[in-house]
């Protein structure tokens, strides 16, 4: 039975779930990363995309995440379909490596960004990377060039942060700078030691 011991990571765009999970890795937590999985499924699926959408969203053997990522926030129809094609490939691959990861007993990480959203995993914790909206529209402005209206629409796709807050078993504040993020880290990871070892 895949994820006995797994605590799911989630947050929102621009966040810093990413950092978080590096972090983890470096406190020596394992993590298993729901976004490169759905990265190595979709070059794999190359020719899907092409015979799909359109060559324009292959570069090679590599599909054009910007553009397929356009598609997806812009057209509801598309999106159900990437989804529909994309979400079963990844929850199986998912599955596959948790059940590796429970054969250790001890706590590991999936890094699910659509966790509450979807309510595809059965699994029990979760922790929240959080930070205040003003933050995190800051945060996605500057790192992808995006307009105020374009940036906050990306953002309001998802579960707005303060409700995934009350949701969480755990929650990693992302509101200030990276020491304080480490320490929340650190403090995260003794917690879960702590209650396992």
């Amino acid at each position: 039975m895949a994820f006995k011991y797994a605590i799911a990571l989630t947050g929102g765009i621009a966040t810093g779930k990413s950092t978080v999970a590096s972090l983890l890795a470096l406190n020596g937590m394992r993590v298993i990363d729901a976004d490169s999985i759905s990265h190595e499924i979709l070059d794999a699926s190359s020719s899907w995309v092409k015979e799909t959408f359109g060559d324009e969203y292959v570069n090679g053997s590599k599909v054009d995440r910007a553009k397929i990522g356009n598609i997806v926030i812009s057209e509801d129809q598309q999106k159900s379909i990437l989804e529909e094609f994309l979400h079963p490939k990844i929850r199986d691959e998912i599955q596959i490596r948790s059940i590796k990861q429970d054969s250790f007993k001890f706590p590991y990480l999936i890094d699910i960004p659509l966790f509450f959203e979807k309510g595809s995993y059965e699994i029990k914790d979760s922790v929240v990377v959080y930070t205040p909206l003003d933050v995190q529209l800051d945060r996605f402005m500057k790192r992808n060039g995006y307009s105020k209206e374009e940036s906050l629409r990306r953002i309001n796709s998802q579960m707005p942060i303060d409700e995934k807050k009350k949701r969480a078993t755990w929650v990693i504040d992302n509101s200030k700078n990276l020491k304080h993020l480490q320490q929340e880290v650190e403090n995260f990871v003794e917690k879960i030691k702590a209650e396992y070892l």
